[in-house]
């Protein structure tokens, strides 16, 4: 693990997206910190050794989901899905889709598997999923603060994880979308979907793939950055909301607890969701798996890990 040293820093930007406003001032101590986010060689070696079965590998709970149709409640996750020509950016269903069978086994459909992708970060786990990993091997899930302050790596203020241009020198930097999105990706950084961990520079603190690849977890509850109380004074240690946040309401009536996400990833792009950035951040709904969500752990104490 990586020592990421406590310090202060500006949280959030006024610069982009309504939910990371307003950028307020944040203190968090020190931390150790996966260099890279949990693979699927490491989270198989979890499965292996406790018979863990993932969110997505079970059918869903009628009970949660009143009036849904027997076919919805299989196991499944949500997918990507690239359209062939140009589509109406404001239905996100265009492009995602829940497909039976896909799972962190299948990380692109029933037919697919991580044989080739060992090192590749797991994906389509759901919050209790990633949680349950890091208790087994004796970490947490960071906070927002604390992810955001290890992304900026020392760069306070910086645009990027790597500093304020996207790609210095015309080299690429993360894997994010280059093209038109969500029909046309030239793949200039060399990947269509989730790349090697590691496989892009480390940032200031050492630490790999804290900006596109995969969306990553953290611990605190959503809330928008407008709630907080005393965004003018610098806040310690600073955690999500008390309460449970939720979606709007669904179709069914249900509501779904959201926690925030960081990161962006390879699905972020110029022309949409421009969130492969460290101020940037994302409310996802705790009953869901997804295709391009993973997560990394921390450890709270300052001995050598």
């Amino acid at each position: 693990m990586i020592w990421v040293p406590g310090g202060t820093f500006t949280m959030g930007s006024d610069d982009h997206y309504a939910e990371e406003k307003p950028a307020h001032r944040v203190r968090v101590d020190g931390f150790w910190m996966d260099p890279v986010t949990v693979t699927n060689r490491e989270f198989a070696r979890f499965v292996e050794a406790t018979g863990y079965v993932t969110l997505a590998e079970k059918p869903a709970d009628p009970a949660n989901y009143p009036g849904a149709l027997p076919g919805m409640l299989a196991p499944s996750s949500t997918m990507f899905r690239k359209p062939s020509g140009p589509v109406d950016m404001n239905n996100h269903y265009n492009w995602w889709v829940y497909v039976k069978g896909a799972n962190w086994r299948h990380p692109r459909g029933p037919a697919s598997s991580i044989a080739k992708l060992m090192d590749h970060p797991v994906v389509h786990v759901a919050f209790e999923d990633a949680e349950a990993y890091a208790r087994w091997v004796g970490k947490e899930l960071p906070t927002e603060a604390e992810w955001e302050f290890a992304a900026r790596g020392g760069l306070d203020g910086a645009e990027f994880v790597w500093g304020d241009e996207m790609t210095p020198g015309g080299r690429q930097m993360a894997n994010t979308w280059q093209g038109d999105f969500p029909y046309r990706n030239s793949m200039d950084d060399g990947f269509e979907y989730t790349a090697p961990v590691g496989s892009y520079p480390p940032n200031g603190y050492g630490l790999y793939d804290m900006a596109g690849n995969v969306w990553q977890w953290t611990n605190d509850w959503y809330q928008e950055h407008g709630a907080i109380d005393s965004p003018c004074c610098t806040a310690e240690n600073p955690r999500g909301a008390l309460r449970e946040a939720s979606v709007d309401p669904r179709d069914d009536g249900s509501r779904i607890p959201r926690k925030v996400t960081k990161g962006g990833s390879h699905l972020c792009a110029p022309n949409y969701c421009r969130r492969y950035r460290p101020a940037a951040r994302m409310a996802q709904a705790i009953d869901t798996s997804i295709s391009h969500l993973g997560f990394r752990c921390i450890v709270r104490r300052e001995e050598r890990f």
